[in-house]
C-alpha cells in the first residue's frame, strides 16, 4: 500500500520539459509525434543500409530492392498508428470507448498499445511481402532489427509527458512526477527505453552483423519479439498498472504482462525453427 511505503526526503528533480516543442495557432507540435516520426524514418534508412549490405544476406544475395522499403513506409505507418489506437481501446480502455464510441478518433488526447501497434505492422508486413515476392519471414527480421530506436524514444517522450510513470519506490533515482501524486516513483518509462531501445538494439545488431543471423530467415524477428517480451513483463513488476484495470485476476499479473507471454513464445519458437540459408549453389 502506497500509506505504508516511507518516501525518501528528496527526489531527483523532474525536467523542466514542455511536452509540446512549438505552437503555431492551433497546432501543437508534441516531442511524442516527434518520436513516432524520427523513429519511423530511422526504421525506414537502417533497414535500407541492411538490404544493401550483400555479406548479410544468403549467396550474398539482396532478398529485396531498396526501393521496396521506400513503399513500405507508409505501409508501416498505417499499421503503427491503427494498430496502436486499436490496440489501445480493446485491450485497455474497452468500457469508455464503448460508451463514448467518438472518441476512438481523438488519437490527440493520447492512447496507444505497443501490442497493437506490433500486431498492426506484422499484418503489414504480411501483406506487403506477399504483394511483392518478398519472404515474409525476410521482411519481418529486417524491420525488426530497425524498431529498437523509434521504441527508445517513444519511451523517452512518456516519460518528457510524464505518463506511464512507475509504481511507488524510495530508490535514489525516483521522480516525483507532475501528475503522478506526492510520491516518489520509479522512472519506468527509461527503464524501457534503456532495455527495449539501446539494449535491444545492439543484441540485434550483434546478430545480425556479427552472427550473420540474417541468413536464418525468422531468427532476428524471433529474437526481438522473445527479448521485448521479456523486458516488457520484467519492467511491469516497476510500472504503475493502467488505474481503469489495475492488477488482473487479484493478483499482481498487469496487461502488459499477459500480452507479453505470447510474444516470448512465439520469439522462442521463430529462433527455434529458423535454418539458415547459405548453402553452397548447385553447379
Amino acid at each position: 500500500m502506497i500509506d505504508s511505503i516511507v518516501l525518501p526526503l528528496a527526489a531527483l528533480p523532474f525536467p523542466d520539459i514542455d511536452p509540446v516543442i512549438v505552437r503555431l495557432g492551433p497546432l501543437a507540435v508534441h516531442w511524442y509525434g516527434v518520436a513516432y516520426i524520427v523513429g519511423i524514418l530511422f526504421g525506414w534508412w537502417y533497414s535500407k543500409r541492411l538490404v544493401s549490405n550483400q555479406r548479410l544476406w544468403p549467396h550474398g544475395e539482396r532478398p529485396m530492392r531498396p526501393e521496396d522499403l521506400d513503399d513500405f513506409l507508409v505501409w508501416a505507418a498505417v499499421g503503427i498508428v491503427l494498430g496502436g489506437r486499436v490496440g489501445y481501446v480493446l485491450f485497455y480502455d474497452f468500457a469508455r470507448y464503448l460508451q463514448n464510441p467518438l472518441d476512438i478518433f481523438a488519437v490527440w488526447q493520447g492512447g496507444m498499445s505497443f501490442h497493437g501497434g506490433f500486431a498492426g505492422t506484422t499484418l503489414a508486413m504480411i501483406l506487403f511481402a506477399r504483394s511483392r515476392g518478398i519472404r515474409v519471414w525476410t521482411l519481418f527480421d529486417v524491420i525488426a532489427a530497425s524498431v529498437p530506436v523509434a521504441l527508445g524514444l517513444v519511451r523517452v517522450t512518456n516519460f518528457v509527458n510524464s505518463e506511464l510513470w512507475g509504481r511507488v519506490t524510495n530508490v535514489p533515482w525516483a521522480f516525483e512526477f507532475p501528475n503522478g501524486g506526492p510520491f516518489t516513483r520509479h522512472p519506468s518509462q527509461l527503464y524501457e527505453a534503456l532495455l527495449e531501445g539501446l539494449v535491444l538494439f545492439l543484441l540485434l545488431r550483434i546478430l545480425t552483423h556479427v552472427f550473420l543471423k540474417l541468413k536464418s530467415p525468422g531468427f532476428v524477428a524471433g529474437a526481438f519479439v522473445a527479448f521485448y517480451g521479456c523486458a516488457r513483463i520484467f519492467v511491469e513488476f516497476f510500472r504503475e498498472p493502467d488505474a481503469q484495470l489495475g492488477y488482473l485476476f487479484g493478483g499482481w499479473l498487469t496487461m502488459g504482462m499477459v500480452l507479453s507471454v505470447p510474444m516470448v513464445l512465439a520469439g522462442v519458437w521463430a529462433m527455434a525453427t529458423a535454418r539458415r540459408m547459405d548453402t553452397p549453389k548447385p553447379a
